[in-house]
């Protein structure tokens, strides 16, 4: 017997545009997705360093600095690159790029002007953009919304009113939170919300439990109005699964493993002591 039908209020997201202001673009493929951008002359995109796939002959790279980008730091600390690249159309004819997603993940594409020209995404998620889009690195000061990781203090903020293009991981749903209404999240699963919902973090548990790590420990209470997108599948905690499938079962047997924790250590050690000896001299 069937499940009785039931209403939900989160929905697949759905891309809207104003019909005087669509771009020829077309995504590729069910998972790892690729978007494929047709570029009329002088038209360029502006997407991540290493996401560019294939372009036509007539298309131009190069790599360039966001002045924009308030935090460089911030990423240069985390490993994160602080440059993008510039794929124009110098040509008389029109031309296309392709840009792949960096791992399993759907690309979503964000007309910002049907979002009031501004998004708060989590950290990585900005894939390529065309026309007015802005990438700002923002860091959350609030010491009530400090957890650890990256997401808890670093998000990515688009403005303009261009086309953007950003990823998840799994599926991806929406929900429009009304004024006053409240949902829970856990906090990797958030890809983008609205600037106009607001955001604080919450401890399921102990704060050393938090610390150490641990599965939905901590989640975002959301406030509307405003509009979250939510994936199912984070990229981390895809990785963390595979990791522990991978090492788990075999620690104990491979001692290979922990010689390579004991020679980390010791060259830690030595980089650790000869910058000491060196800032004595």
């Amino acid at each position: 017997m069937a499940a009785p039908f039931f209403s939900t209020p989160f929905q697949p997201y759905v891309y809207q545009s104003p019909q005087d202001a669509v771009i020829p673009f077309q995504i590729l493929g069910g998972e790892a997705q690729i978007v494929q951008i047709m570029l009329k002359p002088q038209e360029k995109v502006i997407a991540k360093p290493g996401s560019m796939c294939f372009m036509s002959g007539s298309i131009e790279m190069e790599n360039t600095y966001v002045p924009e980008n308030e935090v460089g730091m911030w990423q240069w600390l985390f490993g994160k690159s602080i440059t993008s690249i510039s794929l124009r159309n110098p040509g008389p004819n029109d031309g296309f790029v392709g840009i792949a997603a960096p791992s399993l993940a759907r690309i979503l594409p964000i007309d910002l002007a049907m979002f009031g020209g501004e998004l708060l995404c989590q950290p990585d998620a900005f894939l390529c953009s065309i026309n007015d889009v802005k990438v700002n690195n923002t860091v959350d000061q609030r010491p009530r919304n400090v957890v650890t990781g990256v997401e808890g203090f670093l998000r990515q903020k688009l403005s303009g009113q261009g086309l953007a293009f950003i990823v998840a991981g799994g599926s991806v749903v929406q929900k429009n939170l009304e004024v006053g209404e409240v949902l829970a999240v856990d906090v990797s699963c958030i890809v983008a919300l609205t600037a106009s919902i607001d955001v604080q973090i919450k401890f399921n548990g102990p704060m050393r439990r938090a610390v150490f790590g641990g599965d939905n420990l901590v989640t975002a209470v959301l406030t509307g109005p405003g509009i979250v997108f939510i994936q199912s599948l984070p990229f981390h905690r895809f990785s963390q699964r595979i990791a522990r499938a991978v090492t788990s079962p075999n620690m104990r047997e491979n001692p290979k493993f922990f010689v390579q924790i004991a020679i980390f250590f010791f060259l830690a050690y030595v980089v650790i002591v000869s910058s000491l000896i060196l800032t004595d001299v």
